[in-house]
Formats: C-alpha cells, structure tokens, sequence
C-alpha cells in the first residue's frame, strides 16, 4: 500500500523488511489493527513529508522567536472579558455549526502543542536552516512582529483598581466641573518651553509604570524596519494627494505564449440516454418502480425511509397536477407553465425537496431552491428577499413541518422576512395533493432552452443573485458528469452536500435520476452528531460513490478511532466538491494516510471544480488502480500574488502547494483569461480567470440582464485585442492555469481575491496559514472570515475568527501575534487587523459557515462586538504622504518674503472702533478706577439694584444696590486693614461659590489697597482632586490671606483636607460672613492708572497655571470697550450663566455692572445640574436682549434640553426676546454646538442671528465679542490639508476635507490685531494662517511669577515685529489663526475683517511634520461611531493617543478600535498609536467646558484611568 507522500519502493531495504513483517503478522492476526496502524506510523514517520504549509508557518514562526522581541498585550478591565453566553461554553457545535470544524476534540497525528513543535523546528528541523524567508527583491528582511516569548509578553492586566482611589474625578460625574493643575508646573516657565520639557520627561511618572512599559515594548516593534515601503508614496502637498506609482522592477512577469483554448473530449451520445430529465423519471418511475431512488437518515444516522422510483414519480404526478390545477378556486389557474416558485425545505428531508423539485419540473413551473428562513435577522436574509423579487417568486413549496417552524406573528401568520416579497406558502406533503384524473398525463417535451429551475448564488457583496438553467443545460450536464464520473445504472452513491444546490443537486438529485442510481442522503445535523456516519453508509451499503467536502473528511479522520471494521474498498470514486481550496491537498492526504488501511484506494481521490455559473469546470477522473498519482504542483506565493505561476524553488516557508482538478468537462471548451478588463487571454505561465464554453452550464443571472452580459456572454481576445471567435464563453469565477498534459489547477475564486498594493492574496490561502499556526486551541477551525475593506487608497485585510469559550487571553493574544507572523514571513502581506469574537456570534450560511459579507458589513458598523483585536496598521499602510520637512526661516533682507508678504498684498490686521473719540460720560474722565465708580454710584444713585442672583428654583435669592454692594465691601475692607500682617498691595484669595460675596469680597480688596485672586472653591466631595489646585494657586500668588465663608473655612481645615493638603500652612483665614458693621478709616486710592487691579489666574488646557497682572487702566478700558460694544446703561438687563473666576467671565460677573450701571442677572452654572430649565426660563421671564453663558451651559442646554422644547413652549418660554447670545471662550468657535443650539430652540423664538461668539486669551481677556453694531459672523470653509500645513485654502461648502471656521465674533473697540509668521515675527496677507497678535490699553501688564523672571515673558506681552511697524508694542496671544477681508461693512461704512481663530499653538501635535489641531482629530474620533461620546487625543513620544469615551455597552469597547484608527488614517493621514477605551467623564473638562488633555495624558502614563480596555496598534 503506498503512503501518499512515500515512496515506499524507494525507501531502505531494513525497512521495507519491517513494513512486510507487519503486514504478516496483520494478516495472521497477531496484532491489532489499531496495533498494525500504530506500529507502521512509527516505522515510517521519519520518510512522511509533513504538510507543507504547517512546515513553513512552524518554520517561519521560530525564525521569528530567535528575534525574542515582545509585542505589548492589550489592557483590559476584568469586566471587560464579555463572557459568551452561558450555552456557548459548550461546543459551539452544539447549536450552530461550522465548515471545517473538529468535532472531537482530540487533536491527531502530529499536531501537539505549539511549544514542542516551535522547539522541535527550531532543534535541527530541516526547515529552520531554510526559514530564511526571503523577499522577491532577494535580500533577507527582518520581519515584522516578533516571537512573543512567554516570559517577555507583560503581565496580565492586573485586576483594576478600585474607581474611586484616584485623583482622578471619575468618581464624580462630570457635572462638577474641575480644574486640575498640572501633575508638576514649572511656575515661571514661558509656555513653548514647559510644553517642551513636558514631553521629554517623562511628567512626573514612575518610569516603571505598566503604560509607559508598554509604550516602550510598542516603540521597539515600530522601530525595525518595516516592509520596504511601496514606490506610490503619496505628494500631500498643496491642493491634492496625488499617487505616483513606479512599477517595481523586480516583479516577476508571465514570460509563457498566449494560452490556446483546452477542449474536452467530445460528449458521447448513448443510445438510452432521455430527451428530457422528466422522461428519465417516468421510464425509471413504470419500469423499475420498486428499485430504491433515496434513502433519507434521521438525526441518529440510521436510515429513516426509503423513496422508490415509483413513489417518486407518482408523488412528483401528484404535486404537478395540484400546482396546475387545485391551487386557487374552481376555475382560476394561480400557476401558469414558466412561473418562478421557491422551494424551502430543511437539510434534513430530502425525500419531500426531491418530490417537489420533479413536480416543479413535470408542471414545467420553475423551481428556485433556498434556505429555510429561521428568523427575521438571518444573516443575507433580506438578500434573498432581493432573489425573490427578482425572480418573480410569489408562492413559496414547503412541508407540514417546517411552515410550523417558520417564525409566526403573534396571530399566527407566518413572518413577513425582511426584503422579501408577499408569499403565498403551499404544503406539499402527500395528504394536501390531489390524485389526478386517470386521463391527466403531464406534459413532457423534449429538452430546449426554456429555463429549468434557478440556483441561487451570493457574489461577494453579499447580493444573492439566481443563475438560470436552461432544460437543455441541465440534461448535457447530467449527461457530461455521467460520462466523465463513468455512472452506471444501479449504483449506489453517498451525497454529504446540500441537495439543494451545486454539487449536491447535480450529482444527488439530478444525475442520479438519470441513471437510476440509489443516492444515501446524509444531512449535515447528522455529521455534527455522527462525524462518521458517511464513512459508515458507504460501508453498509457498499456504496461505489460518495459526495463530500475537506470538512467531511476532516470530521471522519478526528472520529475515525471510534471505527474499526469500516471498509472503504467498495468506492471508486471520492469526489471532493472543494477540491480547489488550498487546504484541500492536506485533507485529501490525510484522509487517505488514516483510511488507506481501511481499503480506501488512493486513485480513488478525484477533487473537482465548479462554480454555479459554469456548473462543473473540471473533474478528476477515477484513475486506474496502480498507476502513479498525478504530481502536484508547488507555486511560489511571491509569483501567484503577482498573478504568475513560478515553480517555488528557493524559499520552502512561501510556497503553495495545489493538487490538479483533472480535465475539462466532456463537450466543453476552456481558456484562462484576465481577471479584470477585457477577457484577454493570458500566456501559458499567468494566472487568471477560467471561462468555459459549453451546452452544459448557466445561461443568466434571471432577471438582470445588465449583469448577465459580463458574465455569461464573454467572448476572449488575444493580445491586439481583437477577438478570437464569435462562441461566448462563462466566466466562472475561478482563479487558475492549464498545467502539464492539460490539467487544470485552480488557485482560488474571484471573490476571495484581495487585492493589496497592486499584489493579489487569495483569501482561503490566508485562512489556511492562520489555521497551520498552531492546532486549533484557541479558534474554531471553520469559523474563520478573512476579507478586505478599503481604508486610505488601498484594501487591508482582517481576519475575523470565533474564540473557543476556555482559551485564555494570552493564549489568544499569543495566537494572533503569531498569525500576524506567519501570514507576514509567507505571504509577505500585513494584516490590517485580526479580531477574536465569542463563539457562535459570527453570522452564519445554512450550512454552518461563515457569512462573509454580513461579517464585513457587522465589522464596518462596528457592530462585530470582538472579545480581543488587534490592529496592525503601523505594519501595513506604507502608502503614507511623506513627511514634510520644514524649511528652516532665517530673517534676513528676503525676510519680506519669509513673511509671506507679497507686494500690493493686503497685511492681515483688523481693528475694533476707536475708543477715544467717544467721550460719552463725565464718569469716564472723573473716575479712573472701578472704586471711585462704585463710591460715586452709591451716592448718585445708591437704591439702583446693580446685582441679583437667582437660585435653582429661579428665586432671587440675594440682590445688591450700590449703596449695599458699597457698604459690604466697606466692611471687608474695615475687617482687612484691622488684620496685622495685611499690607496694602499684597495678594489676597477670595475663595467664594458664584454670588454676591464674591462681589463684595472683590471691592472690599480693593477698598483696602490689596490686590484680589479669585480662585474656584474646592468641590466637597471631591477634595483630594480640587484641592491641590486651590494650594497651588494660594502659594504661587504668596496670598496672605483668604476671604472665604463660613463653610468653607470648616472644608479648608477639616481631616479631609489633611489628608490632601498640609493645613497648617494656610495663611491667614477671614470668614466675612458674619462680620461687624465697620467703616474704613480711608479708602485707598492708587497712586496711578498703571498699579495692579486684579490677578487672574487659570488652568490652561495643557495644564499650565497661569496668572496674569490686570492693571486699573486696563480695567477701565476694557469695562469701556464692553459697554460700547454691548450699547450698556443703567436702564439694560443682562443675564449672566458663567463661571466668575477668571478671564471674561470675572469681568462680566464682577466688573461691568458698577462700570456701566447695568443690571446683571446672575445663575450660578452649577445650578442648572438640578434645574435645566432655569437659565432659558428666566431670559423669557425677564425679556432679557442680550446674555452671557459657556459652551458647557450651552452643552447642558442642548443635551438635556433638545427633546423638551414642546414641553417649555407649553409652559410659555419665549425666547424672541434674545437679541445677542454670547458664548464665552478662549477656543475655536464650536460651530457644530452653537448650531445646533440655535436649531434647537429656534421653535421657542430664538433669532438664528442671536448666537454668537467672543474670544479671549491669557495676555488680552477680551479681543472679540459680537456686540449690536458690527455685522453677523461670517462663516468660511477652509481646507484641512492645507491648515496643516500651515497654510490656508477657502474652498466650497462641502468640499472634502473642508472644515467650517465662523468668525470668532467683533473686534472690541480699541483692540488691533495682526497676523505674525510665529518664527520669523513678520507680518502676513489677508487670508494667511499664523499667530493673533493684539494691541489694546486693555492688555495684561505680564504674567505674575513668583520668581520675577520677566524677561521670559516679556515677548509675549512687549513684542514688536521684525519688519513694517517696528513700533508698535504687541502681545503675542499663541493662538493661529486669520484674518479675511469680507463683503460686509461695519458700523464706519469701511469693509468688514473678520477674525477666525484656528486654535491654540500651544495644544497643536505636530507629527510627520505638519501641524493638527487635536479638536479635528476628536470630531472624526466621535463621528465614528454611535457610542463615543467624547474624545481627546494627545502625543507621547511621536504615538498618537485617541482616548474615547463609551457610551453604550462594555461589549462596545473594542468595536471602537478599528473604527477609530480607519477614521483618523482616512481624514488626518495619521496612525493611531494607542486607542483608550474609557467610561464617560474621565476625560477632564475645566470650567470653561475644555478639555484638559495634558492631565489626561499624564493620568494615562500613571496607569490611573482605569480603561475599560487600552490596545496598541502595531
């Protein structure tokens, strides 16, 4: 018996003499069979040629585990491992089935665990010394991602810390707004310098932290070098990426002749062959009515009932004539000759399919086959529902049985399925049909080409599409599978295949009828109970033909122990339906090593190939026993994925092995055309598609002619493209070449191809690679979906597979590192992303495998839930745009033009009105200071309420006139001066929640000639994260005291506080809640205008704290500057929803009312956590014109508030009133939120011109404001590829890439702005992108340092230009942004400038050279999909960091990962480093509603978010 793969003859004479003793003493019974098997393994296992693919994956493998380099493990929270449904810890075969998969789980043969064959290949193997794996270009590479070793891979994710021990307010919602300091601040550092210095070290964080350890083991992967990158780099520069590709030289190239078509030999005609197939069944159904036709098995694998010729064909009689006459009332005839009716019957009864299939064909109505719909969801249900419709399917054949198991309405009428038409369904059990008169005989004709029945077929969109074939196709089929499989009447054969389609119908239902042959039906629930069960029906029935796929022999070879007197000798023909796919030859060889001693002949073994649109290409034909097997051939895989067939010589790791599929089809033609473009015919050495001409095959897609013509009407042209005859030709979808003595060979379909950088990968060939990894412990073997999705101008590739419920997360991990590995080394291709899915949750075909397209769909929504992912885009996108590199400025005589100045080009500035001409009052001039202004109006006007602050309930819960505010603040001065240790001029902290007090505090400061430091009150129940912040600032300011309340000074020195802070240490404390009633013995006045007033400290959203001096003057203008703007006087209301600590929210809260008399609404933010209608209530209860608030009141509003406006119009809210909304901030306007705000409320009368922004920074806290005068804000749409670059670009609305900018609001009066070039300092043109500089009396005086190292910040706040207006003294905001001249006019009749801020210098990542704005990257991020709430993103050491938070379900969280990457990769042409899972508000947000991503950022480096899952893309 020879051993496939040995040549037994040629083995050494000592053991051929040990396999003939074995032999002996099998035959004399002096050992076991089972013994005999054992014995006989070991004896030849040194001479067996392993499986070649495995070999080279094992090889490949160990090569890489000498480079001992670990890739980082993905983090995860505990809670994050989704446990699969409980019944899904069972075999998952127990509910749901899969193509390929083992179901004992003993594993066979060689296949041990992964370790001792890693080790065995690595000790002397043959393969390791070749496992050099190679390029094509010949120079050996270092390969991509490494062995993880065990020892190397990181510790597990350590069980997460509790939430709460951090400090990090996640224990908080985010109602309470934070603002966190940063983890160390340099105090007097300028802000490029600290940024700097950030980055480098590394922030404080122990360096043994696990984030920033993986981090480093993420680095050393993306160090090595990668895959030589493709010539079509992209040119980002100006306006378009455009793709420049140079064909490599060295790609190999077909070098054969043009292919001359392969004919089949002729189709022999048969004297008893029938004119029709009906015919065959009426002579088989009155002559031979007793002989058997089917044999049906029940679930068990024991026969259930056998079906007789005679049955059949009267059965078949029957439902003709009850189809044709018995369907609708008396008279009416519902189904005419022609008409398209779908037949649904379960797998497992093929007796009633067989019945209904001939009535069909006697009623000549035609039949269309398809799965029994089991749920409204089933996967590609509503795609069959598109079958149906365009077939023309209005009545549905089916059983007693299976219409009970359809799902039903509750009133009991069966489910209308998604997409399908309105069935009528029909029972065709023998009790509902109606015997026929004796005179009724069913019409028979000969065979033409009317339409037959309809197979239905899924393209790889996943659109099911039905193939029409003709009566005359379907009887030259039968008779040309007769002829080439050699039937003969009265076998029997064993069908494993569906019946309902492909193979299953042509041979076991169609065929077989020809030729009276016994078919043994074995329906796949049976295989997964009884693996076996063929294997024992061809023993029984001693079967000559059996039907079956890789999977059949698969399951029989693991079950074959339990088996020993099974004899396969009786077969001459094992036909393999997928004897095409690449791990068809390992199967085939299996198989017979185990079965050979149970008489299987090896020339038994005929693999075919087919396709539903050329029905059967080629067919191995059983061969003559002895004869040697036809050779295989072993292809290079470098050549086959540039479509050439090279013999693979070099490198055994990249080779594939392919197994012939014998000849063409008797009466058939073939040739191999292109794939893509017009069908030219390849040379002899490339590989394409196999079209066929020939009687026997399919003549159209029913129903779409424009499809059909590409497909079934092709006719080839030769090289000139001139074509070679007038015959069309079917393209089968087949990938292969015409080898050696006209063999055919295919190497994989259309529809597996992906096509990756002009190179083509065979899908199954990939499924093969990662299924030799290792033996299946941690997937299922046939559930495993590998297909493309387009993602930056190229396909990527994920491989998408089932987790077995015991596999481990580091096995798992380990597995997939691995895959990447191998699928690297051979096919020389870089996964995109490889995710693990619980078992059973991928969407299946009937028949158990997998539902390709509806995964890719499922993987593109997001919606896969995987339970471990691993992304690789690092690896595989190597089409990035080069980096820019920067040109250095040097400012010199070109300086002019370094400025990007270019004559009789406009110079970007823009000024507010003039403030000087506008003497409007005597108050301006008589009181230089707010403490005079405050003095004066409590005597001029003292009953005039200047102050009311509402409370949740929109009660006014306290108000000040000015002789009350006036005599509050005299109490506190009083109770200051009296203080030993207060000296007028020093700093003093107030420390108060929004209100009045903090008013008072203010003046009281300034009555008594000390400087005040408003600073946000810690948050009670969250000390440990707020209070820090408040000590920080009370050091740096050198406060020697606090003015606080009552409460607040028991917080400040209770044990909580201890706990954070040393409370020793504190100043100074003055509760000015209950103090005496005194006065001053003077109030101060400064000497002059240019003292300090104030000190505004604030967080940066780059966690820098800065504090700057406010000058009296600079109080003055600016409270002047805003009540121009505003059209402010006594008589106005304003409402004010803000935060009053710092910038221009301090202003409005405390300054402007006593400047300009007005009446100032105030509602604490914090309050409308509780109350959200409370700041849109009162502007209509008071007719408010024109109110204050923050993005995150506006944010509240638009959340909480956007489904309840029917509700508050109901109860009168009226918001009409509203002439000017302003949105207070330090950022780019947040178009999308002011929009939708206005959108939103637009039903309760808000004007859509009311909302507007203003704009301010450290060094000017008030540059715009949208006031009454100026025209509306313009809105522009600016190009992100050139933003990064520095540069801007207007295009159209819409246009890709195109990010909305609206103007940031109008210039104050008295403010100038110019655009500075930040490196060179020279002015830039109308329309250029740089640095907002600013001129105005209302400037900051400098930053306030504890150091006094002014000189650092002196250019910030004295600078001038390098060129043009030397004089000019400017301060430097370090925000970009433009100015543009528009359309519009302002008040003076001149053209209007808009200003558009960009964002802040400070918070851009520069990465490959160019700069991005991270607020562009999270609008993408939170785009992606319905879960991500908000997002940040922030650089560490080059890797881009996107952290998300989740919103929907933990299941969610890695669903994100690919979503997140291909966005950011799509629209900024960046790769996502590390991708961060977190619940929401983790992110922190401060006060003003930005988010504060360097805190994030170091929060993430200490390990102290606690994410719901951290993955690091290689």
């Amino acid at each position: 018996m020879a051993e496939r793969g040995v040549d037994v003859s040629a083995l050494p004479q000592e053991v051929r003499e040990q396999l003939a003793e074995l032999d002996l003493e099998l035959s004399e019974g002096d050992i076991t069979q089972k013994g005999y098997e054992k014995k006989r393994a070991k004896v030849l296992a040194p001479y067996l040629t392993q499986n070649i693919h495995t070999e080279a994956v094992q090889a490949a493998l160990a090569k890489h585990k000498e480079e001992k380099m670990a890739l980082p493990m993905p983090t995860k929270r505990r809670s994050a491992y989704v446990q699969s449904p409980v019944d899904n810890c069972t075999p998952p075969d127990s509910s749901s089935s899969s193509d390929d998969e083992a179901v004992s789980s003993e594993s066979t043969g060689p296949q041990q665990s992964p370790d001792t064959w890693i080790n065995s290949s690595l000790h002397g193997s043959s393969t390791s010394s070749s496992a050099s794996s190679t390029l094509s270009h010949g120079e050996s590479r270092p390969t991509q991602a490494p062995q993880p070793q065990s020892q190397q891979v990181p510790p597990p994710p350590t069980p997460a810390h509790p939430p709460h021990s951090h400090s990090q307010p996640s224990a908080l919602a985010r109602g309470s707004r934070v603002d966190l300091p940063p983890n160390a601040v340099v105090r007097g550092m300028s802000r490029g310098q600290s940024r700097s210095s950030m980055m480098e070290t590394a922030d404080g964080v122990p360096v043994s932290s696990r984030v920033s350890t993986k981090i480093q083991q993420l680095l050393n992967t993306l160090k090595r070098p990668k895959r030589p990158p493709l010539s079509e780099y992209f040119m980002d520069d100006q306006e378009e990426i455009v793709e420049v590709p140079q064909a490599d030289p060295n790609t190999p190239k077909p070098e054969g002749r043009q292919i001359i078509p392969v004919k089949g030999e002729p189709l022999g005609v048969v004297s008893n062959w029938p004119p029709a197939l009906q015919a065959a069944l009426a002579r088989w159904g009155a002559t031979q009515g007793k002989s058997p036709a089917l044999t049906a098995l029940d679930i068990t694998g024991k026969p259930l009932y056998t079906l007789t010729f005679g049955k059949l064909w009267s059965r078949s009689v029957k439902l003709a004539y009850t189809l044709l006459n018995k369907l609708g009332t008396k008279n009416e005839q519902i189904l005419k000759p022609g008409d398209r009716v779908a037949l649904v019957y379960p797998n497992s009864d093929p007796g009633m399919f067989w019945v209904a299939f001939y009535g069909c064909l006697l009623a000549e109505v035609i039949p269309v086959p398809i799965e029994v719909p089991l749920s409204r969801k089933d996967a590609g249900s509503s795609q069959v529902g598109f079958l149906l419709g365009s077939c023309g399917v209005g009545l549905a054949l089916t059983s007693e049985i299976c219409l009970k198991g359809l799902p039903k309405t509750p009133t009991g009428e069966i489910l209308q399925f998604k997409g399908w038409p309105r069935l009528k369904w029909v029972v065709t059990d023998s009790k509902y049909l109606t015997k026929p008169s004796k005179d009724w005989q069913p019409h028979i004709p000969t065979a033409n080409t009317d339409t037959a029945y309809i197979e239905y077929k899924a393209s790889k969109e996943g659109t099911v599409m039905g193939v029409a074939v003709s009566k005359v196709a379907m009887l030259t089929h039968c008779q040309a599978l007769s002829q080439a499989c050699n039937y003969c009447e009265g076998e029997t054969l064993v069908n494993v295949l569906d019946f309902k389609k492909d193979m299953g119908l042509w041979h076991g239902v169609l065929t077989s009828v020809m030729n009276r042959i016994h078919t043994i039906s074995v329906p796949y629930a049976v295989m997964k109970a009884c693996p076996l069960s063929w294997v024992q029906r061809v023993h029984i029935h001693k079967a000559r033909v059996a039907l079956v796929k890789c999977r059949d022999l698969h399951w029989a070879m693991m079950a074959h122990r339990d088996q020993r007197d099974t004899s396969l000798a009786s077969l001459r023909m094992l036909i393999v339906a997928d004897g095409a796919n690449p791990w068809s030859v390992s199967s085939c060889d299996a198989f017979l090593n185990v079965f050979q001693a149970h008489g299987l002949k090896p020339e038994v073994i005929c693999p075919c190939a087919t396709s539903p649109e050329a029905m059967t290409v080629a067919i191995r034909r059983p061969g003559v026993p002895g004869a040697p097997l036809p050779a295989r051939a072993i292809l290079s895989m470098t050549g086959l994925s540039h479509g050439v067939i090279r013999v693979n010589t070099e490198d055994k790791n990249s080779a594939l092995t392919v197994q012939d599929v014998g000849h063409v089809m008797p009466g058939a033609l073939m040739c191999i055309v292109k794939p893509d473009g017009p069908p030219m015919l390849c040379k002899t050495d490339e590989i394409g598609e196999i079209v066929v001409n020939s009687r026997a095959g399919g003549n159209m897609y029913y129903g779409l002619h424009g499809v059909t013509k590409n497909t079934f009407e092709v006719i080839p042209v030769n090289a000139s493209g001139t074509p070679i005859g007038e015959i069309p030709f079917v393209r089968s979808g087949l990938l292969g070449f015409v080898g050696p003595g006209s063999l055919i060979f295919v190497v994989g379909k259309n529809e597996g191809l992906l096509l990756v950088s002009g190179r083509r990968h065979n899908a199954d060939d990939l499924v093969a690679t990662a299924l030799a990894v290792e033996p299946v412990k941690t997937v299922y073997r046939g559930r495993i979906a590998v297909f493309s999705v387009t993602v930056f101008y190229d396909e990527r590739i994920v491989i998408v597979a089932e987790q077995r419920p015991d596999a481990s997360e580091e096995d798992s991990f380990q597995w997939m590192s691995r895959v990447l590995q191998a699928i690297d080394s051979i096919h020389q291709v870089g996964l995109y992303c490889l995710a693990l899915v619980p078992a059973n949750t991928l969407p299946k075909t009937p028949l158990g495998g997998i539902h390709i397209s509806d995964t890719k769909q499922l993987f593109l929504e997001g919606a896969l839930h995987p339970c471990n992912i691993l992304m690789c885009p690092h690896t595989c996108v190597t089409n990035m745009p080069k980096p820019r590199q920067k040109q250095p400025v040097g400012v010199g005589p070109a300086s002019i033009m370094v400025g990007n100045l270019v004559a009789g080009k406009r110079i970007a500035q823009a000024a507010g009105r003039d403030l000087g001409l506008i003497e409007d009052q005597d108050l301006v001039r008589k009181h230089q200071f707010l403490t005079e202004a405050l003095q004066w109006r409590a005597q001029t006007d003292p009953d005039h309420t200047l102050y009311v602050l509402l409370n949740a309930k929109g009660v006014a819960v306290c108000t000040a006139t000015c002789v009350q505010l006036h005599k509050r603040a005299e109490k506190i001065a009083a109770a200051l001066m009296e203080r030993s240790g207060i000296n007028i001029g020093e700093n003093v902290v107030l420390l108060y929640p929004p209100g009045i007090d903090l008013i008072a505090a203010f003046y009281g400061c300034l009555y008594a000639g000390c400087i005040p430091v408003t600073v946000r009150p810690p948050h009670p129940q969250n000390l440990s994260a707020t209070l820090p912040t408040v000590r920080m600032i009370i050091d740096v300011s050198k406060a020697a005291c606090i003015l606080t309340t009552q409460v607040l000074t028991k917080i400040l020195r209770s044990k909580e506080a201890a706990a954070t802070v040393n409370i020793k240490t504190w100043p100074i404390i003055i509760d000015t809640d209950d103090l005496p009633r005194k006065r001053p013995p003077t109030i101060y006045k400064p000497p002059n205008a240019e003292m300090i007033a104030y000190l505004d400290f604030s967080v940066s959203t780059t966690g820098m704290l800065t504090g700057v001096k406010i000058s009296h003057a600079a109080v003055s203008a600016l409270c002047r500057s805003i009540k121009l703007q505003c059209e402010l006087y006594s008589s106005r209301q304003i409402t004010i929803c803000l935060d009053p600590y710092c910038g221009l929210g301090f202003v409005l809260w405390c300054l402007a009312s006593v400047y300009s008399g007005h009446q100032s609404i105030l509602i604490p933010p914090m309050e409308l956590e509780s109350s959200l209608t409370l700041w849109l209530g009162t502007l209509s209860q008071y007719r408010i014109r024109d109110t204050f608030c923050s993005y995150s009141v506006m944010e509240l509003c638009t959340k909480g508030l956007g489904g309840q406006t029917d509700m508050l119009k109901a109860r009168g809210v009226n918001l009409s009133c509203v002439r000017s909304c302003v949105v207070v901030a330090e950022e780019r306007p947040r178009l999308a939120l002011t929009h939708s705000f206005s959108k939103l409320f637009k039903d309760l009368g808000l004007s859509m011109r009311a909302v507007s922004t203003a704009f301010g920074s450290r060094v000017n806290l008030a540059i715009c404001l949208q006031g009454t005068t100026g025209p509306d804000p313009s809105t522009v749409y600016v190009d992100m590829k050139s933003l990064r670059h520095d540069r801007v670009r207007l295009v159209e609305r819409g246009a890709p890439q195109s990010l909305p900018l609206v103007e940031s609001g109008t210039i104050l009066p008295g403010v100038r702005v110019i655009i500075v070039n930040p490196e060179t300092r020279g002015p830039l043109g109308d329309s250029h992108l740089g640095e907002i500089w600013v001129n105005s009396p209302h400037n900051a005086t400098g930053y306030y340092t504890i150091y006094g190292e002014e000189n650092l910040q002196a250019d910030h706040f004295n600078t001038k230009l390098s060129f043009g207006d030397p004089q000019t003294l400017w301060a430097r905001t370090g925000y970009l942004g433009f100015v543009k001249r528009t359309e519009l006019t302002d008040s003076s009749g001149d053209r209007h400038d808009a200003l558009f801020v960009v964002g802040s210098l400070d918070e851009t990542l520069e990465l490959r050279g160019l700069r991005y704005h991270p607020i562009d990257i999270e609008t993408s991020v939170s785009r992606a999909h319905r879960s991500i709430g908000e997002s940040a993103v922030f650089t560490w050491t080059n890797l881009l960091v996107v952290v998300a938070e989740l919103c929907g379900s933990e299941q969610d969280a890695l669903d994100l990962v690919p979503l997140v990457t291909n966005v950011v990769l799509e629209e900024h042409h960046l790769i996502v480093g590390v991708v961060v899972i977190v619940d929401p508000g983790v992110i922190p947000i401060n006060s003003r509603g930005e988010k504060q991503r360097m805190h994030l950022r170091d929060s993430f480096l200490a390990d102290q978010l606690d994410p719901i899952y951290v993955a690091y893309n290689m």
